[in-house]
């Protein structure tokens, strides 16, 4: 029994001491470095894929639209014309080319004004 009470007199003084603090700093310092590395590498693939300018480009797509699933409509301009590309799983293929320069702006109609709120809840209560 003397050895027992031996070895639990001696264990605390053998555990080395835990400084909360330190380890809280260490801690957020580590996050902060860990979020500052995620930051310089997200700025330097930016960087790394920033094109030098459209002006030497021949081709530009100037719209792109999903049909479906795996399926996409593309609008693009090479040297003046116009060409309406489909592509899919299966490929891509020309659907339509336009001639000259883009075609004026389709006007949508003019949509019916949305009633307020309070008149939604108005007629509501009105109806209830």
């Amino acid at each position: 029994m003397s050895t027992f009470a031996l070895m639990l007199a001696a264990a605390p003084a053998a555990a080395p001491e835990f400084n909360a603090a330190g380890e809280l700093v260490r801690v957020v310092l580590s996050l902060l470095g860990i979020i500052g590395l995620i930051l310089a590498a997200g700025w330097l693939t930016r960087r790394m894929q920033r094109r030098h300018g459209v002006a030497g480009r021949r081709i530009r797509c100037v719209e792109s639209f999903a049909v479906g699933a795996r399926d996409r409509l593309l609008l693009l301009d090479a040297d003046g014309k116009r060409l309406l590309i489909g592509m899919g799983p299966g490929g891509m293929r020309t659907l339509h080319v336009y001639d000259g320069t883009q075609a004026a702006p389709v006007e949508q109609p003019a949509a019916a004004p949305v009633p307020a709120f309070g008149d939604l809840l108005a007629r509501w209560k009105r109806g209830a």
